[in-house]
């Protein structure tokens, strides 16, 4: 029984010795040193900055993101995201809503001038309400789910708690997702319906030049069927409804494109010296706030296209709910458009009856 006692003590002895005798090395710090010299750095700084750029260790895990301690370019996207993109977003939105505001008291609703005949000419007809309401229904609620995404946290949380939250958001998620693909048909129906009538012409400047005709009453500048707002909301709208898909698909799928990349190598010639080694995990941050951009830049112009063609003029409204407006309204709106239709009207023979 001693002998065993004594062994025991022997062999906690033997191992207390080397831990204590080894302990220096392979945990204390000597002269700045890194414990054991591990990466054969010299200290904490340097161990930490090699860390702190992003370089990959290794790793057995199917995701090689996974050998990156930490992704410096994260914490810089989340400071442009919740900084820069989320106030100067919302100012806009804010910005634009109390400009309409102050338009509204100070031009009030714009009348037809010589008062609204009755009489109802074809603007739209069905295929193209469909898509206007397919691409805008469509856009009203990715609004909504995607400022959820962005301002949710600050507002709905307070008010709702976080089960609530939770659930709206989620369900958001869904809808933001599915209803993207509505929206990209909408665009593309609405791109084939109108793009010959959206083509720029010197009439446009003349209807620039006016102001559009909706700072003075009386005052009506020439347009064909689109007048050269209606056109830079429409070219606004494909260029930056294509952006944002492009980038929300990216987003959907994410870690399979390189759209950045290839862009910035397009846009290098001129000079402009952008990366274009960009990780996948670059490639998804570059997307996200691209995609919130385009978004809200979209949102501000939306809600001035909403308050034209609704409150702000009178019969604008009926040209995408029944498709017939009245006469008057289009002949100080869209004249030339107007002429158009009466000569190309009387050029076809009546039908004999």
């Amino acid at each position: 029984m001693f002998r065993k006692l004594f062994i025991a003590f022997t062999m906690v002895f033997v191992i207390s010795f080397t831990f204590l005798t080894n302990s220096n090395s392979s945990i204390a710090q000597v002269k700045g040193e890194v414990p054991g010299n591990a990466l054969g750095l010299k200290s904490d700084a340097d161990l930490w900055r090699y860390i702190r750029t992003g370089n990959a260790g290794s790793t057995q895990m199917k995701d090689q993101l996974s050998a990156v301690m930490i992704q410096s370019e994260g914490d810089n996207w989340r400071a442009i995201r919740n900084g820069p993109v989320t106030l100067y977003g919302g100012i806009g939105l804010l910005a634009i809503i109390g400009v309409l505001f102050a338009f509204y008291m100070y031009r009030g609703k714009i009348k037809v001038d010589s008062g609204l005949s009755g009489d109802t000419i074809l603007r739209f007809a069905a295929i193209d309400r469909f898509a206007h309401w397919l691409m805008a229904g469509s856009f009203v609620l990715l609004a909504l789910t995607g400022l959820n995404l962005m301002y949710g946290k600050y507002i709905l949380l307070p008010i709702f708690g976080p089960e609530i939250f939770t659930a709206i958001t989620i369900g958001g998620k869904y809808i933001h997702n599915y209803l993207a693909f509505a929206f990209m048909l909408g665009l593309v129906l609405a791109f084939v319906l109108w793009v010959r009538h959206n083509i720029p012409n010197k009439v446009d400047w003349e209807w620039i030049k006016m102001g559009g005709g909706i700072f003075k009453a009386g005052l009506h500048p020439p347009a064909k069927k689109f007048n050269a707002g209606q056109k830079m909301i429409f070219w606004i709208t494909m260029i930056g409804g294509l952006s944002v898909s492009m980038s929300g698909i990216a987003l959907m799928f994410p870690f399979q494109t390189t759209m950045f990349a290839d862009t910035f190598a397009i846009l290098n010639v001129l000079g402009l010296g952008l990366p274009t080694d960009l990780t996948l995990l670059q490639e998804q941050q570059f997307n996200q706030v691209w995609h919130g951009i385009v978004s809200l830049g979209l949102m501000i112009m939306i809600i001035a296209h909403i308050y034209i063609g609704s409150v702000g003029m009178e019969g604008a409204l009926d040209a995408m709910n029944s498709g017939e407006v009245d006469k008057n309204w289009a002949k100080e709106h869209h004249g030339l458009w107007v002429k158009e239709m009466e000569e190309d009207k009387k050029s076809k023979p009546e039908p004999a009856e």
